[in-house]
């Protein structure tokens, strides 16, 4: 796997499209994260990495707000998130935030064009022209009125990534993305999710073990015990 180019320094002043400032979470009164830290600015790809069991989809899920951090504060692109009420919060979730999972949670019932224009319709800003140019740009325009049970596993993922960047997000969270395919898909996935989101201009944070996929990354965070640690700036090989 050949990593995209590392993106260009941004500007100190240029707020993050995330952050999030000393997050304490566990479970069964068994803290887990241990003050974490972290920050992704638009236009930057970060990984996060660590062995299984080390807290990492627990931290994607505080971050996306799909649970609440027990101690600590979570901002996306310059609001206070983990203050919003439920409503609220989902609301700017799905027109700030764009959120891809190892598995593609595409809903069944729906077309693929419907299923890329939900976080639009959730957020007041369905666009149907821009959900098509989205599956132009994957590969997929012919599959717009399919179900998603037709696909592949692959194209499912790419309709994933589609859906992800409907409306335009300041940040995409993508928590193992291509573990659940082969290697040939996993690269075909990986390379458009950070493409689309960098010319975009949203920040992209990847939840991982996969080395492949970090190397797509301008920096890797690595999580042990609760702790992260920010690592080497990768420099992609000529």
């Amino acid at each position: 796997m050949r990593p995209v180019s590392v993106a260009p320094p941004l500007p100190a002043d240029v707020p993050p499209a995330l952050e999030a400032c000393d997050i304490r979470h566990g479970f069964a009164g068994t803290e887990v994260l241990h003050g974490v830290s972290l920050a992704v600015r638009r236009g930057e790809v970060v990984a996060v990495t660590g062995p299984s069991g080390s807290g990492k989809s627990t931290l994607l899920h505080l971050l996306g707000g799909l649970d609440l951090p027990q101690h600590g504060e979570i901002w996306w692109d310059g609001v206070r998130a983990d203050t919003l009420d439920t409503q609220a919060r989902a609301t700017r979730r799905a027109g700030r935030l764009g959120l891809v999972f190892q598995h593609h949670y595409l809903l069944e019932d729906l077309s693929v064009m419907q299923n890329v224009r939900v976080p639009g319709m959730l957020s007041g800003q369905a666009d149907q022209g821009w959900a098509l140019a989205l599956l132009e740009r994957v590969g997929l325009a012919g599959r717009a009125g399919d179900l998603p049970g037709v696909l592949s596993g692959g194209e499912r993922q790419r309709v994933a990534v589609a859906r992800a960047l409907a409306c335009a997000p300041a940040v995409v969270l993508a928590d193992e993305p291509t573990g659940s395919l082969d290697r040939v898909n996993a690269e075909t996935v990986a390379s458009l999710l950070v493409a689309l989101a960098r010319e975009q201009g949203a920040g992209v944070l990847l939840v991982t073990h996969d080395d492949h996929l970090a190397a797509y990354a301008d920096r890797t965070l690595h999580l042990l015990d609760g702790h992260i640690q920010d690592q080497a700036r990768f420099t992609a090989p000529l």
